[in-house]
């Protein structure tokens, strides 16, 4: 354990501290701001209110809902609470090494709950918009909810494994409640 924490630091120390330019201090600051994406997630509802009957667009907005839901309470209440991992930019022993780019947070660290809860947007949005769009147009949500997770790590507020197990845990949920909703189309 003490090696994969090790291990962890150095990744962190190397995109915290030598990956540091300006454009990366002005921009991923922003990315990790829920209310810069507030255009995205609307156009999200919109797109899916447009291209699917009201029923079907009732169930994968409920289901969005549901996934993002159930992957922050199992990120923030149940994991976190248990783990208590510091954050690095809390932890005294980082004082003098953290860039911190954003408010640190009380909270704990493991797992992220950004990573994990955009993962969940991602990977659902991935698995239900199939027949709406191509392969390489899913992929663009993956590498969205992927800039977010790196961007906890670069403005110093999270571990690089903490956003990997976030990332999977809302991908889990993610592909779960988004095959749920189209098993439910299914039988409709």
């Amino acid at each position: 354990m003490t090696w994969l924490q090790a291990v962890d630091f150095e990744i962190f120390y190397w995109i915290n501290s030598n990956l540091g330019n300006p454009i990366f201090d002005f921009c991923l600051p922003y990315f990790r701001d829920k209310w810069f994406w507030a255009p995205f997630y609307l156009f999200i509802v919109v797109l899916i209110w447009m291209n699917f009957h009201k029923e079907k667009s009732f169930i994968l907005l409920l289901g969005l809902v549901f996934a993002v839901g159930i992957s922050d309470f199992t990120s923030s209440q149940l994991i976190k609470k248990s783990v208590q991992r510091l954050r690095p930019c809390n932890d005294p022993q980082l004082t003098d090494v953290v860039h911190l780019r954003v408010g640190c947070g009380s909270g704990y660290s493991f797992t992220s709950s950004h990573a994990a809860n955009h993962f969940a947007v991602a990977t659902f949005l991935y698995i239900v918009l199939s027949n709406l769009f191509t392969l390489g147009i899913r992929r663009v949500f993956l590498f969205w909810a992927g800039l977010i997770a790196f961007s906890q790590v670069y403005v110093g507020v999270h571990y690089p494994g903490d956003v990997l197990a976030g990332g999977m845990l809302g991908m889990v949920f993610g592909i779960g409640i988004g095959k749920t909703c189209l098993w439910i189309w299914a039988i409709k």
